[in-house]
């Protein structure tokens, strides 16, 4: 069985800056990775298997977020790549834009430690009241969507 929660954040305005740069950081990685791979394929007819680690040599700004966070865009794109290929009529992978997409990111949860008012992420530490939403994401509000496999005994 599938249960998910979820919190409603209020980090304070550095926190914004670390999720700010998260967000362009994951659709940045996305949007890079599937150039490289367009035009490996048009070149050699053949699938590219690149790594968001290659790309921090040349843009050091990516070390600053979550390594895991880009290693699941990577993830993204190469599920939506290879079920292009399996099944074409699913469409080819589309850019992330800056306006249109949802700005999202995921973490391993062995990453996330929770206390009674406090959610600590790799490299951030959110002090907020966990309140369990049941709500869709709007504008400006940060969410932590939380799934888990559970054993029913």
């Amino acid at each position: 069985m599938l249960k998910a929660y979820k919190y409603r954040l209020y980090p304070n305005k550095k926190q914004q800056e670390y999720f700010a740069k998260c967000f362009g950081c994951v659709r940045f990685i996305y949007n890079r990775m599937l150039s490289d791979k367009i035009e490996h394929y048009k070149e050699t007819k053949q699938k590219l298997n690149n790594a968001p680690a290659q790309y921090k040599k040349e843009f050091p700004w990516l070390k600053d977020v979550d390594s895991l966070a880009l290693a699941n865009a990577q993830m993204n794109l190469q599920t939506a790549y290879n079920n292009f290929f399996k099944r074409p009529e699913v469409g080819f992978p589309k850019f992330k834009s800056k306006r249109k997409s949802k700005p999202s990111f995921y973490l391993d949860t062995d990453e996330i430690q929770f206390t009674d008012k406090t959610v600590k992420l790799e490299k951030l530490t959110l002090s907020t009241t966990l309140i369990l939403l049941i709500i869709k994401v709007e504008i400006f509000m940060y969410l932590i969507d939380i799934s888990n496999f559970l054993r029913l005994d």
